[in-house]
């Protein structure tokens, strides 16, 4: 019998006995009408007709208002209909008239509880618990009440006391892998989950909370069938939902994870939650168009969240507006100085301003913060590379290398340095170095051809520059000095063939330098309300280079704050072909934290 029907019966034992107690207070009329509307309400109670106890009750307190029994039973029913703080006063009443009935004591407990006033509850809880067992519903309660006022142990303690009573109960032993998760008694709190399952393969919670467990540990694979399974058990629950997009996200699954994100955010609108996780995915995934507005809207809601303002920031860097990232990093670093990745997003922001001397700034305070970042060395060395002083930034890009010797970056810009410097030799054991470890890099093995070729050698030079091409079979350089190198050795057939490669190449190449640049110039007009000219704009940057998926899509946008949505339409479609026909990028790792931290 649960708590609240054990109230019912204890109220109706209370009502047999109390009208002859207040014989002077209440007249035998209405001790008859008392009578019957506390029988007629448990009826209705016990037939879960709520409308009419709740009718049957309210008539009976104000019949017999000192009455214990009465209050108690009418609370009992509001504490049912979902009305805590109205159960809650009439419960206070019931226990101040007779704090010796431990079921008007326990429900009350629990109307607090779901108040969230846990301090109370937890008063009222002890306070029952004193005179009989909890009832495993209550006992839910009151660990969940415990645990929210950080008594993680006395909640444990008050879980593990009930299951000695009620081992098989599945809801217990879920809530107590719940705390030992809390502490991270990981294996103790899995066996706990895996043992609800068993009884109850049905209980989604149990689900949930093993597929979050896993989560944790980082297997992502096992956490998704297990939340999967909650999700399927349970219809449209967002926390739920977002859970499982978390482990999608975390399989690498950014397709099945965006779906479920999106399904929680149309599900629940008002989820802030979802609108980030989905604004985070769409990032990492390479659409940070699309995650842009999500996560402005986000931002509106939580203007003091770091993590937020980071992203947003990152989102802005990504779309080409690092001009507009430098606000929103700069009011993240207010809420966290000493955050050493906020301060390399915000010198990136401004190396892409062609800001060199704030970027250097924000370089040198971070490693201030954290000398052994290699991270930030590296970016020192590169701002201090492009305000043209070669010795520092090859002393901040060697620091970083011995930081980091398994990153490729450092090493490929010291062989590019190097280069530039005329040493050659030291050219070649960075560049060898960068291609090592970064074999996919197209860019350096066509240095290292390069270099190959001013160290006379030249067999060296070929393997690597058809390297370079066979890895960037759009870039003209390496054709042009393989061309050089073919001709040297007398084989003007081939140098001849390997320049008209380049010349092809080259004209691709102004091409897409034109596009660039009237995209750039429509994006600007738009951002300024000139939709007319944005439009002509962007129909020159197309029109230059048709297999620019980013214009296609800025001209989509403009098209459609036009209302020229037919068209929009079809730009959107041609731009959707070009992205599909293209490699996916790889997963970016600093903004796809799976609680959304900083990057």
């Amino acid at each position: 019998m649960s708590a609240i029907t054990a109230t019912i019966f204890c109220a109706q034992s209370h009502a047999q006995t109390k009208p002859a107690e207040h014989k002077t207070t209440i007249s035998q009329s209405n001790l008859a009408a008392a009578n019957e509307a506390f029988r007629a309400g448990s009826d209705a109670f016990n037939r879960n007709d709520l409308k009419t106890a709740h009718e049957e009750f309210a008539k009976l307190v104000h019949l017999a208002p000192n009455v214990a029994a009465g209050h108690a039973a009418f609370g009992t029913v509001l504490l049912a209909e979902g009305d805590p703080r109205k159960a809650a006063e009439e419960l206070t009443i019931a226990h101040k008239l007779n704090p010796a009935d431990e079921n008007s004591t326990t429900n009350l407990a629990l109307a607090y509880s779901q108040l969230h006033d846990y301090t109370r509850a937890i008063e009222y809880f002890r306070e029952a618990e004193r005179t009989q067992p909890l009832t495993p519903e209550a006992v839910l309660a009151y660990a969940t009440a415990l645990s929210a006022t950080s008594h993680t142990a006395e909640a444990q303690q008050v879980v593990t006391r009930a299951l000695e009573s009620s081992p098989d109960n599945a809801q217990l032993h879920d809530t107590l892998g719940a705390l030992l998760a809390q502490q991270k008694q990981y294996d103790q709190a899995n066996a706990e989950f895996q043992r609800a399952i068993a009884l109850d393969p049905s209980l989604a919670s149990a689900h949930y909370h093993r597929g979050s467990l896993l989560l944790e540990q980082n297997d992502a694979t096992n956490a998704v069938a297990e939340l999967t399974e909650a999700n399927s058990l349970v219809k449209n629950n967002t926390d739920y939902a977002i859970q499982l997009g978390l482990a999608q996200r975390a399989t690498g699954d950014s397709e099945s994870a965006i779906k479920t994100l999106r399904t929680a955010t149309e599900q629940d609108p008002k989820s802030i939650e979802a609108k980030y996780q989905l604004a985070l995915t769409l990032q990492s995934s390479g659409d940070p168009r699309t995650a842009l507005p999500l996560f402005q809207k986000v931002e509106a809601v939580r203007p003091h969240d770091a993590s937020v303002l980071t992203n947003l920031g990152l989102a802005l860097v990504q779309t080409g507006n690092a001009k507009g990232a430098i606000p929103y990093y700069m009011r993240a670093l207010s809420i966290t100085p000493t955050n050493t990745t906020l301060r390399e997003d915000l010198g990136d922001a401004y190396l892409q301003q062609s800001d060199i001397d704030h970027a250097i700034e924000q370089f040198r305070n971070g490693l201030k913060t954290d000398p052994n970042n290699a991270t930030l060395h590296y970016d020192l060395g590169l701002a201090l590379k492009l305000k043209d002083t070669p010795e520092p930034a090859i002393a901040e890009l060697a620091a970083a290398e011995k930081l980091a010797p398994d990153l490729p970056d450092p090493p490929y810009t010291l062989g590019v340095l190097y280069m530039q410097l005329g040493h050659f030799s030291d050219a070649v054991t960075q560049l060898e170095k960068a291609t090592t470890l970064r074999p996919d890099n197209g860019d350096a093995w066509a240095l290292l051809g390069n270099v190959y070729r001013q160290n006379n050698q030249s067999d060296k030079a070929i393997e690597a520059l058809h390297r370079a091409i066979e890895l960037e079979p759009n870039q003209p350089s390496p054709h042009i000095t393989l061309a050089s190198i073919l001709s040297e050795q007398g084989d003007h057939a081939g140098a001849l063939s390997e320049r008209k490669k380049a010349a092809d190449l080259s004209r691709i190449a102004v091409n897409r330098q034109r596009a660039n640049f009237a995209l750039d110039s429509g994006s600007a007009l738009l951002r300024k309300g000139q939709i007319a000219a944005a439009i002509t704009q962007l129909q020159t940057a197309v029109a230059a280079d048709p297999t620019y998926a980013e214009a296609h899509l800025t001209l989509a946008d403009a098209l459609a704050r036009q209302g020229r949505n037919t068209e929009a339409r079809a730009e959107r479609q041609k731009a959707e072909k070009l992205l599909e026909s293209q490699p996916k990028p790889t997963q970016a790792t600093s903004a796809t934290q799976p609680q959304g931290e900083p990057r």
